[in-house]
């Protein structure tokens, strides 16, 4: 009897929600059928990833030989660039994601969607909705018809022209917002980069669109191959334009538009071969649901764009070094960390499949061991930057000051990255469930608290404390992320009584 009451007390003990995060923790570095599928994805989605901030801190390396005006400079229009491009297209590619992945798996389930299957986690698929999914596609032909792949592609061209008028007629104004006054030696270069490297944003929001799509099919490979050819073709460029032709920073922005069109081609020509981007009609194009769901990402875009815009204004209002060692220490700490986002695209393309088909058993072993990968590739990208940063960091500038700063920035680069791989690993788990509104209003609170953050301790503690609420912001994001699964509310509800 009293080994019965143990065993039903065990039983209860494992379906409290949190313990889904310590689920077959053992076989976290195990090669079976899931961890093969989740590294399949996770490594060229993060390779990726990480290639255009890889190409971004070489030209941060290029440009610091220039000076540290131009450095801060270039660190501030990039910012203002990254950030603006994320409000346009994160929104984006997150639902394409989780829609080309839904869409992909119910055709590829059986010749007819059965009735109540669920196209978005917690709701029967409408009749208008049925006629909207694809068919399985059929043996003599190889082109599939996903609506959400023509939607994506469609609004991400639109999106990308709005983004190149926006910068390039407002780049003063944005740079003063930024902390570049009229009177700043930074203006003119930022003011000249800016311009020129918004010319490359329709590419940039229709690469990423397209990249959105391949994930949703799980294809990480080809994105992959697209970013390195476009950025090696920018690191190879970079030299040409700034110091043979001597155009400088200006030199910079074109090598990386030419680039941008580069990759986009190769996506283009790939995706045409897989997919008919032509729909049949523009109901097809489903862009209320793309809306709708686009909409809760756009606030929680914006939360995060204004909380990481913000530090980099307060560094630039502190004068260019800071501006400049705050430049390189953003971007080998996004660097690295985007190697997280690779574990992201992976939980979001198999957990949208899993709940598409219902299948939660599979969606709680995916979750749980994303996240363990998650925090064993934070540990070790903390122990990395803790230990070799200290010796590269002269590969971007000679500046003694900026490199005094820089050497002030790395325990907090070091110390985030743990915390930085929960938050993009959770966000993917979330997105695989569909989970929108939730991941929009918590970023909003984690976005209103860091702001405080970082207008106090940026006031009072200057450099160190602009990394000491960036610090806090991560924590909190992964906190946001940890308590919908761990408490089993929303799409988890299921593990309440799994």
């Amino acid at each position: 009897m009293a080994e019965k009451e143990t065993m039903y007390s065990l039983g209860d003990w494992r379906r409290i929600p949190i313990c889904t995060f310590f689920k077959d923790a053992r076989l976290v570095f195990k090669a079976d059928s899931l961890g093969r599928e989740i590294l399949s994805i996770a490594l060229p989605a993060a390779m990726a990833l990480t290639a255009d901030p890889i190409a971004s801190l070489v030209d941060t390396a290029f440009i610091g030989q220039i000076g540290p005006v131009e450095l801060a400079a270039v660190g501030v229009s990039i910012a203002l660039f990254n950030q603006v491009s994320r409000i346009a297209i994160f929104p984006l590619v997150s639902v394409t994601t989780s829609f080309v992945a839904e869409e992909d798996t119910l055709s590829g389930a059986s010749p007819q969607v059965e009735e109540g299957k669920c196209l978005e986690a917690g709701g029967p698929v409408d009749t208008e909705t049925k006629e909207l999914l694809p068919q399985r596609v059929k043996e003599d032909h190889k082109r599939r018809h996903i609506p959400s792949a023509s939607s994506a592609l469609f609004i991400g061209s639109v999106l990308g022209l709005i983004q190149a008028i926006f910068l390039i007629s407002a780049a003063k104004p944005l740079l003063n917002f930024m902390g570049v006054t009229s009177d700043s030696p930074m203006l003119h270069p930022a003011q000249q980069y800016l311009r020129l490297r918004s010319l490359g944003a329709p590419a940039v929001l229709l690469s990423l669109a397209m990249q959105g799509v391949l994930r949703g099919f799980k294809d990480t490979k080809t994105p992959l191959y697209a970013t390195v050819a476009g950025d090696a073709t920018n690191i190879a460029l970079d030299p040409l334009f700034m110091f043979v032709f001597r155009l400088g920073v200006s030199g910079a922005a074109i090598a990386h538009v030419i680039s941008q069109y580069l990759i986009s081609a190769i996506l283009l020509w790939r995706l045409v071969q897989q997919v008919d981007l032509i729909p049949p009609s523009i109901k097809h194009l489903q862009l209320d649901r793309f809306l709708k769901n686009g909409f809760l990402l756009l606030m929680r875009v914006v939360a995060v764009t204004f909380c990481v815009t913000l530090a980099a204004s307060l560094a630039a209002r502190q004068g260019s070094t800071s501006m400049a060692a705050f430049q390189v220490c953003l971007q080998v700490w996004l660097a690295v960390s985007l190697l997280a986002d690779g574990l992201a695209v992976a939980g979001q393309a198999i957990l949208a499949g899993a709940f598409a088909n219902k299948d939660f058993n599979r969606a709680s072993a995916t979750a749980s061991r994303v996240v363990q990968m998650g925090l064993v590739l934070g540990l070790a990208l903390a122990f990395i930057l803790g230990t070799g940063l200290h010796f590269g960091a002269k590969i971007f500038t000679k500046d003694a000051d900026v490199l005094h700063l820089i050497q002030i920035g790395i325990p907090f680069v070091a110390v985030t990255q743990p915390l930085n791989s929960l938050a993009f690993v959770f966000d993917g788990v979330n997105f695989g469930a569909s989970d929108f509104a939730y991941s929009a209003f918590s970023m909003v609170v984690v976005a209103i608290l860091s702001i405080i953050c970082l207008l106090i301790l940026s006031s009072a503690g200057g450099f160190i404390g602009i990394w000491v609420a960036l610090t806090i912001y991560m924590g909190l994001r992964a906190f946001a992320g940890f308590l919908r699964i761990g408490t089993g509310s929303g799409p988890w509800e299921f593990l309440r009584s799994s």
